[in-house]
């Protein structure tokens, strides 16, 4: 544009109009401008900039003469850029023709007909570099959406592991640290026993610290159903098991074996069970997975948490859903189905 404005202005120095002519310039080129940085935020410009900046392109040409023409050039890149924005073929064609159609005056003499040809080539050069340039910031924009995305999920990967791994561990721990106190207390040869357990439990919580930081923590479903019976027997828990589906595919298998930690996690934090039953079975396509518990505390009856919310989230990534039964006399259910 400062570039367009020095050939308009040294065409113009030996005019008696020169001041009117600068004016008429600045306040062209201004608007202008203004419309370009609205087409590079996004702003939609009205049309009486695209009118105002006609009027002033054509008119000073009687007054001007042939130096005038370049500005064609100016007005050539906003009708392209509206025509664009509404996509009009006949914009188009008006755009490309506002520097042409000069040559069809009456006086030649009036026309720099070199500017008038070169004025739709200047036009779709300044289109195009504001159409990059308007990419370019869009795209900026989705790269830093997307980087936050992955922040912000990358977060609750850690959250929800970091609940799901590393609290049930510390719930069976604590149960152990109590359990060795009591048999510490009374002198039973147990105690010995229990804190070997316990130092197992504070390796494998070590494990699934290391599993949750580099997100590749893997766990045996069978086996989590052989832990999940010996902990709710060490506690007095009656506990039967109901297995009638195997070979599950592996993000199944996973996505159970969170479900099963968190279930038994609830049974042992809000509950004072003495009977637990845990069935994993196939109807149709689906896998169905519950687990039901007796000894519910009436202040812990409709209280949700975190676990719930985190085991939800995760079924349904899978497709399937949770259902939570009413806890009613004392009693508690949850189900999860994945289709398999």
């Amino acid at each position: 544009m400062l570039a367009l404005a020095a050939v308009v202005f040294s065409g113009l120095h030996d005019t008696p109009h020169v001041w009117p002519a600068v004016l008429a310039l600045a306040v062209l080129l201004a608007i202008h401008l203004q419309y370009l940085l609205g087409a590079l935020t996004g702003f939609r410009g009205a049309w009486w900039t695209i009118a105002v900046a006609a009027w002033l392109t054509y008119l000073p040409l009687a007054l001007l003469g042939p130096a005038w023409t370049p500005l064609c050039a100016p007005l050539t890149g906003s009708l392209l850029l509206a025509a664009a924005r509404i996509r009009s073929p006949v914009l188009v064609a008006a755009a490309l023709a506002c520097g042409p159609v000069l040559l069809l005056a009456p006086r030649p003499a009036l026309v720099q007909q070199e500017w008038a040809i070169a004025s739709p080539i200047a036009g779709l050069v300044e289109y195009a570099l504001v159409v990059l340039a308007s990419r370019a910031h869009r795209l900026a924009v989705a790269r830093t959406d997307l980087i936050h995305r992955a922040v912000a999920q990358e977060r609750r990967r850690f959250t929800r592991d970091l609940h799901d791994l590393v609290g049930h561990r510390l719930t069976v721990l604590v149960l152990k640290a109590e359990l060795i106190q009591r048999l510490v207390e009374t002198g039973d040869v147990k105690a010995a026993g229990e804190v070997g357990e316990t130092l197992v439990l504070v390796r494998a919580l070590a494990g699934d610290v290391r599993a949750v930081a580099h997100g590749g923590a893997r766990f045996s479903l069978e086996d989590e159903l052989a832990a999940a019976r010996a902990l709710l027997e060490s506690v007095g828990v009656r506990c039967q098991i109901d297995v009638s589906c195997r070979d599950l595919p592996g993000g199944i298998a996973q996505a159970l074996t969170y479900v099963l930690r968190e279930a038994i996690s609830n049974v042992l934090r809000h509950a004072a069970a003495r009977e637990c039953a845990i069935r994993l079975v196939e109807r149709g396509e689906l896998v169905e997975l519950s687990v039901w518990n007796d000894g519910v505390r009436p202040s812990r009856a409709h209280e949700g948490g975190i676990g719930l919310a985190n085991l939800t989230e995760r079924v349904t990534e899978l497709g399937g859903w949770a259902t939570v039964g009413d806890a009613c006399n004392g009693q508690f259910a949850f189900t999860v189905h994945l289709p398999r």
